[in-house]
């Protein structure tokens, strides 16, 4: 859904040393859109701007709280960013 560079260019990162800690947050932030969102893989597909996005917010948000991320305000944020997807209102 979302690559490295983009993520990378997103964060505004140009060195190679967090590429891994980078893709374990872009695995984690599929996870918590989905679980969030309520979707599964063609849901996502489906609805890829708006999941493309809380994904790299979340990537964000991740990178920048990582040593005292509030899982609960991040949950907020996805969840508002996601409402029309988890309500079937798209």
């Amino acid at each position: 859904m979302i690559t490295l560079n983009e993520t990378k260019n997103y964060l505004r990162v140009d060195h190679t040393e967090d590429d891994k800690l980078i893709l374990s947050l872009i695995d984690t932030a599929k996870r918590l859109v989905q679980d969030v969102g309520r979707m599964d893989e063609q849901a996502l597909a489906v609805n890829e701007e708006t999941t493309r996005q809380a994904m790299l917010y979340t990537v964000s948000y991740l990178y920048e709280n990582r040593n005292g991320a509030d899982y609960h305000k991040l949950t907020l944020t996805l969840r508002s960013l996601l409402f029309a997807q988890r309500e079937g209102v798209i």
